[in-house]
């Protein structure tokens, strides 16, 4: 392999000739070799945008010479449209805030505009790393505003994946709309309801979740830069700071706006830790929905029938098991795992600086893909297969002591008890209890123990009582 020999305030080293990095991203490389893993693509983009915008912000103002700042946008071009991805080598995870990333950006973007200006790589004779794609800027409002472009992206693409999920849920609400179930408190028998209530209320649910997200996501159209270092925007002109918010919403087409204090900008992350919270709950609520699947298709109850994916057993020859809730179960502790770290990292900030933001947006971003992963499968293999066991759940409803509830505002509540204690004991329907004992006429057990009534809000037989009432006062 041939070299080159760059130098910094540290010394020499010897970078790959044919590399776009330069030595400051060798030697983060070298020195934070920690996940093996690299810059999210979204955050590479992200880095590329706010390169693109200070150049042609600093161009606007006489800061920085035009041919210089069109060579710089052109290299950011390149990284949006996909090129040069693998230029950036530096760890998800690293010290000091960010900087590193930063240096691959201004290093690759450098160098590749320099090649176009007929300069070599490493030489920076015409376009400089740090005194022209860097100029104004500062690691501490490049890194969070584009971590901020990176995240709002990921987040959309999370979202029209819980409309999917949201419109399944819809679907099976209409599909199952007059499917009987007993409903369950404690994990014992409760009051009937029909299992399109159950997916009406998982779609409230996931709206909810959904609402919070884009919440979330219109507080981080607040961005620092311009900040500079601490918040005061020194090296920043403040027609730049304007310029370069402007441009960074038009290649966006995002509205992003400088935050109304940039000190406070910087030195608080809690935007990110509202985004992250919101991610959790929505974590919790699909691991909620996820262990009511399995419950509901186990055994024990049989109510409904997820579809087979995959065989369950290594040594029970036939069996299946509900292996698509399971994960979601998993995909939710993982993110309330990094929900954790991101919370822990947003309290660690000392003084003018967050320097743990590189840990943060890496968290967010892995909340975000995992979860938008998890509710695509969750869809395509567990609810839109989904099967309902209607006559078995219609036959429980039926047998359950429990749909006595609906006699007691007519028989009362110690003969209702009476009722149900006398229905388990025996194995015999409330239905046959009630008309053996002359407790109801036929008519009246009727439209007491209507199934349909029971589910929707109201006395079953309210006419019943007014006409009790009436006869007692004549």
């Amino acid at each position: 392999m041939r070299y080159r020999i760059e130098t910094d305030s540290l010394g020499e080293m010897k970078v790959p000739a044919e590399a776009y990095y330069g030595i400051q991203t060798l030697r983060a490389k070298e020195n934070f070799q920690i996940t093996k893993r690299g810059i999210n693509r979204q955050m590479i983009k992200g880095l590329a945008i706010v390169k693109k915008a200070a150049a042609r912000a600093n161009a606007d103002i006489g800061m920085l010479d035009e041919e210089v700042a069109k060579a710089i946008m052109l290299s950011c071009d390149e990284i949006l449209n996909g090129r040069l991805h693998g230029q950036f080598i530096t760890d998800v995870i690293q010290g000091g805030a960010g900087t590193s990333m930063n240096m691959n950006a201004n290093e690759v973007i450098a160098n590749r505009a320099n090649e176009m200006m007929g300069g070599e790589k490493g030489k920076y004779n015409f376009v400089h790393p740090l005194d022209h794609v860097n100029f104004s800027q500062s690691t501490n409002d490049v890194i969070p505003t584009a971590g901020k472009i990176a995240t709002i992206r990921q987040t959309k693409k999370l979202i029209v994946e819980l409309k999917k999920l949201q419109n399944a849920y819809l679907e099976k609400m209409v599909e199952f709309s007059d499917v009987f179930k007993l409903g369950r408190t404690h994990l014992q028998e409760a009051v009937p309801m029909r299992l399109g209530q159950m997916f009406e209320a998982l779609t409230s649910l996931l709206g909810r979740d959904i609402s919070r997200i884009e919440q979330a996501m219109a507080g981080l159209r607040d961005i620092n830069m311009g900040a500079t270092a601490i918040g005061t925007g020194l090296n920043a002109n403040p027609k730049y700071i304007k310029k370069v918010v402007q441009y960074i919403a038009k290649y966006t087409g995002e509205d992003f706006r400088s935050a109304k204090n940039l000190i406070d900008s910087t030195r608080h992350p809690d935007g990110l830790l509202a985004m992250s919270t919101a991610l959790k709950i929505l974590a919790v609520n699909l691991s909620k929905t996820a262990n009511d699947l399995r419950l509901m298709a186990s055994s024990a109850f049989q109510e409904i029938n997820l579809p087979k994916v995959q065989p369950g057993s290594s040594i029970m020859p036939g069996k299946f098991n509900p292996v698509i809730p399971e994960v979601v179960n998993q995909v939710a502790f993982y993110i309330m795992g990094l929900d954790v770290t991101i919370t822990k990292a947003a309290e660690a900030g000392q003084l003018e600086l967050n320097v743990f933001e590189p840990v943060i947006f890496n968290s967010l971003f892995e909340m975000l893909n995992t979860l938008r992963r998890a509710a695509r499968t969750l869809r395509e293999k567990a609810i839109e297969g989904l099967t309902a066991n209607s006559e078995y759940c219609a036959y429980v409803v039926e047998h359950s002591p429990i749909i006595v509830t609906a006699l007691s505002p007519h028989l009362g509540y110690n003969l209702s008890a009476k009722i149900a204690q006398e229905a388990m004991a025996t194995g015999k329907s409330v239905r046959d209890i009630v008309l053996e004992n002359r407790y109801l006429t036929e008519m009246e057990a009727n439209i007491i123990l209507d199934l349909h009534k029971m589910t929707t809000p109201g006395i079953n037989g309210e006419e019943l009582l007014y006409r009790k009432k009436n006869k007692k006062e004549e």
